[in-house]
């Protein structure tokens, strides 16, 4: 087996939450207590620990326990994943929402639901690895269009529309993506399926709650050719899990033939809890996508004011490309120093020679913290 080099290398580190909802305490190489802004986690909202969502899962936790002891179709089902899957269809306007254990698992669910090994399946290249897992098991012939390249994936629809008229291919993107912070043009890849008459999967993992209209995710409002729009609660929701919506037809067949589905235990009750009381959070404050779009901006917009590449796209991930993995690992060192927690994307989470910092903008990050940023940034 050849030797890991020393910048490949991951150590797992262990945080509590801070005295703030932005901070979180660790332990750094010398043993010592360090208390860090956190500007590297997915809990986009900061909704984690927000009092409604601990108050939902204690009482929950009360009522249902800690876990379903079985599957939905034996022992696991819980009024609270009824409301939860209604409440989410009825957000986000489909016809039927089923929850999953993990987002891993839904998007293989979804994935497998799509497509066999006759189906065509076309992904933008940087998808996330579990729709990659899941186009693999289904035996799929896999093919790859660049990072949101349109004329590409028209190019391919076409081919596959010519050689293979009979069966119908699967388009698949995420909405928002983890690793570069771009956005999707899901509008006008919807136009392409349609045209090419193409079955359209989202990851819309890192979108909802942030992005599209009051956070219901960029294809809200899109039906035809959406077949499957996947999203998690463990990030902007600060619960966790995941869930699929799509349309009746389509559920109903996850219900009846998906493995992932299926054989299953269900979710953890209070997981639900707080994952609904989030979405009743979300839909009060219809104002918190903007504002986290207006401080991403602002953030790149001082990153391109003090000479570095501004970051693509306008949602709370920002990624900087520093290229060798040593640079990427220099830079979140210097962060750490300056009380800021922010992680070194590696391969082979990014290609060779893309390594990378990804600072993530979170509701009510201190102003300081970007000021903190811009100045270790500034003086490199």
């Amino acid at each position: 087996m050849p030797e890991i080099p020393n910048s490949r290398i991951r150590k797992l580190r262990t945080w509590v939450p801070g005295g703030r909802s932005s901070e979180l305490i660790g332990v750094d190489e010398n043993k010592n207590q360090i208390t860090l802004i956190d500007l590297a986690s997915n809990d986009y909202l900061n909704l984690a620990r927000h009092p409604f969502l601990i108050e939902a899962a204690k009482q929950t936790l009360e009522t249902d326990g800690v876990g379903s002891g079985g599957s939905r179709f034996i022992t696991g089902s819980r009024n609270i994943h009824q409301k939860l899957e209604m409440k989410l269809a009825e957000w986000l306007d489909r016809e039927i929402v089923l929850l999953y254990p993990s987002g891993f698992q839904a998007n293989l669910a979804a994935v497998l639901a799509l497509s066999d090994r006759h189906t065509p399946v076309i992904c933008d290249r940087l998808i996330h690895h579990s729709l990659l897992v899941g186009v693999k098991a289904s035996g799929a012939k896999l093919i790859r269009f660049k990072h949101n390249n349109l004329s590409e994936l028209e190019r391919l629809l076409k081919k596959s529309s010519q050689s293979n008229p009979q069966k119908k291919p699967l388009v698949i993107t995420e909405s928002l993506f983890s690793m570069e912070g771009t956005t999707a043009p899901i509008k006008e890849i919807s136009k392409l399926c349609i045209k090419y008459d193409s079955k359209l999967l989202i990851d819309e993992a890192h979108a909802l709650g942030v992005m599209g209209p009051e956070g219901r995710g960029e294809s809200f409002g899109l039906k035809e050719p959406i077949s499957i729009i996947s999203g998690t609660f463990g990030k902007a929701f600060g619960s966790g899990g995941a869930f699929l919506a799509t349309d009746k037809i389509t559920g109903e067949n996850l219900i009846q033939n998906c493995g992932a589905f299926r054989y299953t235990t269900a979710l953890a009750p209070p997981l639900c809890a707080g994952a609904l009381a989030a979405l009743n959070l979300i839909k009060s404050n219809p104002n918190w996508p903007s504002a986290l779009k207006d401080n991403s901006i602002a953030l790149r917009d001082r990153l391109a004011q003090i000479g570095w590449r501004r970051p693509a796209g306008e949602g709370p991930i920002i990624s900087i490309v520093l290229g060798s993995d040593e640079l990427a690992m220099d830079y979140q060192k210097r962060l750490e120093t300056q009380g800021l927690l922010t992680v070194a994307i590696r391969p082979p989470t990014v290609p060779e020679g893309k390594s990378r910092l990804r600072l993530v903008i979170r509701r009510n990050t201190p102003v300081q913290a970007f000021e903190r940023v811009i100045e270790v940034l500034k003086n490199t």
